[in-house]
């Protein structure tokens, strides 16, 4: 089962995050941000992952501790479910449009931390949610899943669309690199025999 359920708990947050990632996209996700779980739900539903995040933090003050602290669990419990990441395809990539917004993201299960994040939108927050929190999620996500991405959107006039289709697509791209690549069988999907 390739399956995970990470407790982190600070000073700031409390963050439960549960993800099987051989599910179906259900997801529970409670973290008190709105835009932030519509997001979560976008790489669960088109990622085909089941995924629960119960979060408590500081949102008093915003919601910057509470989006990171979400990626980094994240990407904690993707590291657990990912295993040795024996007979993997490694790698994915997905184009997703929305109306006029169209996003590339590209995925390395590569064992090394690295986000290029290029994303200019075209507004500083989509309500309440800060968009430079998106940028926060994704890298507590890539150092401590320890995957390379890369995000790219191409195009986009509305932030929502904007945003919304770099989550789908990082769902799609990530559901690509963790299928089982009949192929491979048990190999690790590397020269260097480790990932």
């Amino acid at each position: 089962m390739r399956t995970a359920s990470v407790l982190r708990q600070t000073a700031e947050t409390r963050i439960e995050v549960e993800l099987d990632l051989d599910g179906s996209g259900r997801s529970e996700l409670h973290t008190g941000i709105g835009f932030f779980d519509h997001m979560l739900d976008q790489i669960a539903r088109h990622g085909a992952f089941d995924l629960k995040v119960r979060a408590a933090g500081d949102l008093h003050i915003d919601g910057h501790h509470t989006v990171e602290d979400v990626g980094i669990t994240f990407g904690q419990a993707l590291a657990k479910a990912l295993g040795d990441k024996m007979g993997l395809r490694r790698y994915g990539h997905a184009y997703v449009p929305l109306d006029e917004a169209l996003s590339r993201v590209v995925v390395d299960l590569s064992g090394r931390p690295g986000l290029l994040w290029r994303v200019e939108f075209t507004r500083s927050s989509i309500g309440s949610f800060d968009v430079d929190l998106a940028h926060e999620f994704f890298q507590g996500l890539v150092n401590h899943s320890l995957i390379t991405v890369h995000v790219d959107n191409l195009r986009g006039d509305n932030s929502h669309h904007q945003c919304e289709t770099v989550f789908k697509a990082f769902g799609r791209a990530l559901r690509q690199a963790v299928e089982p690549d009949p192929r491979l069988a048990r190999q690790i999907p590397s020269t260097k025999g480790s990932l």
